[in-house]
């Protein structure tokens, strides 16, 4: 019999079995439409108002602030779009050139609507060139997405340093610390 070794979690992995036993009832017996005004959807609604401020709890928001996506997919071009959309006058994205897929076809869908995207080299090692971010943050930027490692090669960029250029150009700096079957922070 062979045995199957799945060396790409890096992409995706299994769900964590506490996630899937909270998780199954609503798979199961509570599959109501929670935008629906029914009371069977209108538990389902309050469930997920309960889980939106134990997040918000957990990294110090507001619950208004938290937003359920149903993938990384959607979260980062809901990112995109939403910076953009919260700061009209600013038309230009800031994002390394070796982004995940997400993020760099998003770019490329936004760049015929008149946003302007800066690409950030790496060097032949893939290291993020930090004097190319520095210079590339002005007033017209509304966001840049800097991945902390890379999917693809593992390369971890100098986090510390890219939160002192971004800080040091008066834009804010989130970054979020999620690992495999652990909590996730804010800081």
């Amino acid at each position: 019999m062979s045995r199957i070794i799945y060396a790409d979690n890096n992409a995706t992995t299994a769900v964590a079995p506490e996630v899937l036993e909270a998780m199954l009832p609503f798979f199961r017996e509570r599959y109501g439409n929670p935008s629906s005004m029914h009371s069977f959807g209108g538990d389902v609604k309050r469930n997920i108002e309960n889980a939106r401020e134990q997040v918000a709890a957990l990294l110090g928001a507001e619950p208004s602030e938290i937003v359920f996506t149903g993938c990384g997919t959607e979260s980062d071009n809901a990112a995109l779009r939403g910076a953009l959309s919260a700061h009209p006058e600013k038309k230009c994205l800031v994002v390394s050139q070796v982004e995940h897929p997400a993020i760099l076809n998003t770019c490329q869908a936004l760049e015929p609507k008149g946003v302007e995207i800066r690409k950030i080299n790496v060097n032949s090692e893939g290291g993020l060139n930090l004097d190319e971010l520095r210079s590339s943050l002005d007033d017209g930027v509304a966001l840049a997405s800097i991945m902390w490692a890379n999917n693809e090669t593992g390369v971890i960029f100098p986090i510390q340093q890219i939160a002192e250029i971004v800080k040091s150009k008066g834009f804010s700096f989130i970054r979020t610390l999620c690992r495999p079957r652990a909590k996730c922070r804010s800081t």
